[in-house]
């Protein structure tokens, strides 16, 4: 049986060596409908944690030029919110520690203010002017406003295995570690976006969660997700489908693996996995972006020892934000992290067999959330 869930890579990591020089943070991505006109808009929601043991009542931004002078590095708990499309926007609220609460075990609930993120809920609400935004560039934010209630239901997991798991990180071995307990996701709920209500519903959401935490980031980042999935082969959309991709060039003891990236393709119930850190699951990666006047293109291929997986997957540039993060120790190195939630493109996926590659089926994806970036 497929089950890859388990809550305990959800709980707070944040303690020892991480906790003064460590970030760890978990996202949501979904599809709501207007209210009034049933038209899609994508979302996102995440909170972000960095460096709590620096943190007291106020937070601490590393990007201020006195912290840098400093050498202050951030601290604080960041909740961001935002929407994707032409009229896109990242909006930050961020909080002290002392004023969070944490439940450090698993299931992970964080409370700040009138925010509040677990595995089951996510509510909250940000405002931010236009005058704040321009008066206050350490917030590396844009101006807007958004509140949400969502309830959340998490179907189908994608665990990376023994890289992200207890052994691995007690010893610190990796820079960046990944696990995605809600590849595939039902929310339920609504948003409030710039004065216009959205219904967002278990079978049009196109749900994806997933937690990120570590040391520092990838470079090259890579992302890739959808469950919003048409056979080519009978026209039927996939009910029971969802595919992932992420990575870039993962760090074990600052030694870089060069391009590399974890994937998966949950097909109609059969697991398809793409993963260097599993024995025979690992036969090569190949992976490229490119960028033109008005879109971006990730290609990527990858193999293990029974099947073969090809993306070709596109997002225009007009409905992406470059994404803003500080890094634990007070560096912004990725400035162009290209960032998007309404990507669309084509999967190949094959079987390998005696007489060479079988063609398993062309999957048409939409709703795709997206992400490449590398330092400058």
């Amino acid at each position: 049986m497929f089950d890859h869930h388990d809550i305990t890579r959800d709980a707070f990591m944040l303690k020892g060596f991480l906790s003064h020089c460590g970030y760890d943070w978990w996202w949501h991505s979904f599809t709501g409908q207007d209210e009034k006109t049933g038209e899609d808009k994508a979302f996102f929601i995440e909170v972000f944690t960095c460096n709590p043991a620096l943190g007291g009542d106020m937070p601490v931004f590393g990007q201020l030029p006195a912290n840098k002078r400093a050498g202050k590095r951030p601290s604080y708990v960041m909740v961001k919110a935002g929407t994707w499309g032409e009229d896109h926007m990242q909006l930050h609220r961020f909080f002290g520690w002392k004023r969070v609460k944490i439940h450090q075990e698993a299931p992970y609930r964080i409370k700040a203010g009138d925010c509040m993120a677990s595995e089951k809920t996510l509510k909250g609400s940000i405002k931010i002017s236009p005058e704040e935004a321009g008066s206050h560039p350490e917030w590396m934010c844009d101006s807007g406003e958004m509140s949400w209630e969502l309830a959340i239901d998490k179907k189908i997991a994608f665990n990376v295995g023994y890289g992200a798991g207890k052994l691995f990180r007690g010893m610190e071995a990796f820079a960046m570690y990944w696990h995605a307990e809600g590849m595939k996701t039902a929310y339920k709920g609504w948003v409030m976006c710039n004065g216009r209500k959205y219904i967002v519903t278990p079978n049009k959401c196109y749900g994806y969660a997933d937690k990120n935490w570590g040391r520092d980031f990838t470079s090259p980042w890579v992302w890739l997700s959808s469950n919003c999935l048409v056979s080519a082969r009978t026209g039927e959309k996939l009910t029971n489908s969802v595919f992932d991709i992420g990575g870039g060039r993962p760090k074990i003891y600052l030694v870089p693996l060069n391009r590399r990236l974890l994937g998966a393709f949950y097909y109609e119930g059969k697991e398809y996995e793409f993963n260097f850190s599993k024995p025979g699951l690992w036969g090569g990666t190949d992976f490229s972006f490119d960028e033109d006047e008005d879109n971006v293109h990730w290609h990527v291929r990858q193999e293990n020892d029974n099947a073969v997986m090809e993306s070709d997957i596109y997002c225009k540039k007009a409905d992406m934000l470059l994404v803003n993060y500080e890094a634990p120790n007070g560096s912004k190195k990725h400035n162009k992290l290209w960032n998007g939630g309404n990507g669309w493109g084509r999967i190949k996926l094959f079987d390998k067999t005696e007489e060479g590659l079988r063609l398993v089926d062309e999957i048409d994806a939409t709703h795709i959330g997206c992400e490449y970036g590398e330092y400058c």
